[in-house]
């Protein structure tokens, strides 16, 4: 395995994607790319106005552009959006352009890292009408068999501060190269 591929992080909403790969983008000198970010430059637009406009098929097309965008860049390290890996040709693109960490984590724990981040509220939309803590449940539920397909390695991040769950994927990337 090279190092000249991308780094993936994917898991739900609250994994702390964003986080650990900003520190993984500073460990390996490698780009942070957040996904959210790239498809909101894109669009010219935030997430929750894709998704009041066009509904949920028109962000995952967003995403789908977006992804294929980053893939054909530099090596970097990718935070994806928690359901990225939806459509199996992200699957697939993820799988042929980088090695994928999954950061996972349970429901409690993900909806009180939510609510203890101001921008997820305004930023995301609920996806569903149950509430948040049935929403999590059902969509780590149904993403679960996804994320395991997606990933070459799973990481439980319900406890642990970032800096030590970057070190964990770094040393397992490291493996991953042969390093």
């Amino acid at each position: 395995m090279k190092k000249d591929r991308h780094l993936y992080l994917t898991g739900y909403r609250g994994t702390g994607k964003s986080t650990i790969g900003r520190l993984l983008g500073r460990k390996l000198n490698r780009q942070c790319v957040d996904l959210d970010d790239r498809i909101e430059e894109l669009a010219q637009k935030t997430i929750k106005q894709i998704f009041d406009e066009g509904g949920e098929e028109s962000f995952r097309s967003w995403e789908s552009d977006a992804l294929r965008l980053v893939a054909e860049g530099d090596p970097s390290v990718i935070a994806l959006g928690g359901g990225a890996i939806l459509r199996e040709d992200n699957r697939r693109l993820i799988a042929e352009t980088g090695l994928c960490f999954w950061l996972d984590a349970d429901a409690e724990t993900l909806l009180q890292r939510i609510h203890s981040d101001l921008s997820s509220a305004t930023r995301r939309p609920a996806l569903t009408d149950m509430s948040e803590l049935e929403e999590i449940r059902g969509m780590l539920k149904t993403r679960e068999p996804l994320y395991r397909q997606a990933s070459d390695s799973h990481l439980d991040v319900s406890s642990g501060q970032p800096e030590e769950i970057a070190k964990e994927v770094l040393r397992r990337w490291l493996d991953f190269c042969g390093v």
